[in-house]
């Protein structure tokens, strides 16, 4: 048995897309335009499914252009992509719902697909005849589905409602059943698209789960998805597509990298020069946003032994007001890593405000961060009465550079990269006896 489960070539598959069309100005333009119609029309509709060799005309666009890869049987891949990458049209493919237009894909074994909510259900038919429509459909037999039936009922959560009709169910309800048919039904592939973000989060970590155990049972997960986190976790190899083309494949946190760094703008301070464009309202203005290395220098980049501080500058125009200064700091999947506000120092936090400039700065020890990029919000807020005047999300960004010459939460190790939101240099203690 090949140890190959999906085998893609060159695939390309490309659309006819509707363009504008002429508008006449003259009753006798319109009226010639009215007699030709009909043949217009017919025209139009044999060219919906003909394409001359000139492919690259303002009407043809490629979803998919020269896709290839391989999955070995048992590995969860995901992919990735912004809006309109060609991701789902690769499922759909794969699921053979579509044909590609050029090139050909190989699948060894059964493949049960999770691509809309309500994919392969029949409306009109309850929950519990739709496990046996879709089981049969899979090549199941009666008994298999029988012996199945009790797991995947009670994995779906919707057993008060398996026999009422699924055209009754909400989207969520209508995932639970539809995910929990395809991943019990046994199939040796498992395409999932980005459905799963109907469901609740309770349900979408048990889905994780159940992809995580069939790939253990070594059967093949290809997942779409947006959720970066998902499929850092579960996906043990990534691929990137981007305009119909893969533009880079391997291990998730590299891909995840180089995708979400073509989407941001990297740079260590923000300065409003000009007052109009300064992020303000009648209380406060915020003049400045800015990182620092241990020695306040504005830096890119870090060592992740060292620290360094955050500088919000801003011009305060009341004394009525107790503003304060809170910040987030993310990691490149958008998870805040922690928060702070300067209103921890006392002091700062009973003083009266004065009308005038003022600079807040944190300052974060070394072996806090771990390495990778990071991104600052900044707000700008008041108590009493409680009210955000300043918002801005991702201003800045900061690299930490880990270059594994031991210390730090390592120590000696000098293995790949070490997991986890932040790196702290903890105390250990050791006893022998």
């Amino acid at each position: 048995m090949t140890d190959t489960a999906i085998k893609v070539e060159n695939i390309s598959k490309r659309y006819r897309i509707g363009l504008k069309e002429e508008l006449h100005d003259s009753l006798i333009g319109k009226i010639g335009s009215l007699l030709q119609s009909p043949f217009s029309n017919m025209a139009k509709l044999k060219k919906l499914s003909h394409y001359e060799n000139g492919n690259d005309k303002d009407d043809i666009i490629w979803a998919l252009k020269d896709i290839s890869f391989e999955v070995k049987r048992g590995e969860v891949l995901g992919i990735i992509g912004p809006n309109g990458a060609g991701k789902s049209t690769l499922l759909k493919i794969l699921a053979q719902i579509t044909q590609p237009s050029s090139g050909h894909i190989q699948l060894n074994g059964r493949v049960a697909s999770l691509l809309e909510v309500g994919t392969g259900f029949h409306p009109e038919l309850t929950g519990r005849e739709n496990i046996y429509l879709n089981g049969t459909i899979l090549g199941m037999t009666k008994k298999e589905i029988d012996s199945k039936l009790d797991e995947i009922i009670d994995f779906s959560g919707v057993e008060k409602f398996i026999d009422t009709p699924v055209k009754r169910y909400s989207s969520g309800m209508g995932v639970r059943l539809a995910f929990s048919v395809a991943a019990h039904l046994e199939p040796e592939i498992l395409l999932i698209d980005e459905v799963l973000a109907v469901g609740d989060a309770e349900f979408q970590k048990k889905c994780l789960g159940k992809m995580d155990e069939i790939a253990g049972k070594g059967r093949t997960v290809l997942f779409v998805t947006h959720n970066l986190n998902a499929v850092s976790m579960i996906c043990e190899r990534l691929i990137l597509i981007k305009r119909g083309r893969i533009c880079k494949s391997g291990e998730p946190r590299d891909v995840i990298n180089y995708y979400i760094s073509g989407r941001r703008l990297t740079k260590s301070s923000h300065i409003w020069i000009e007052n109009n464009s300064a992020p303000s309202n009648n209380y406060v203005l915020l003049k400045s946003v800015n990182f620092y290395n241990s020695k306040m220098n504005n830096v890119q980049q870090i060592s992740i032994l060292e620290g360094c501080a955050i500088e919000v500058v801003y011009k305060c125009f009341t004394t009525r007001l107790k503003l304060t200064v809170v910040i987030h700091v993310l990691n490149k999947e958008g998870t805040i890593i922690f928060g702070s506000n300067d209103f921890v120092n006392a002091d700062w936090y009973r003083k009266n405000r004065s009308v005038g400039t003022v600079r807040s700065i944190c300052k974060i020890p070394p072996n806090y961060f771990n390495d990778g990029e990071h991104y600052i919000s900044v707000f700008i807020n008041s108590y009493n009465p409680d009210e955000r005047h300043i918002s801005v999300k991702e201003i800045i960004s900061f690299n930490v550079l880990d270059d594994k010459k031991g210390g730090g939460a390592r120590g000696p190790y000098q293995g790949n990269y070490w997991p986890g939101i932040v790196r702290p240099l903890l105390n250990w203690i050791i006893m022998e006896e």
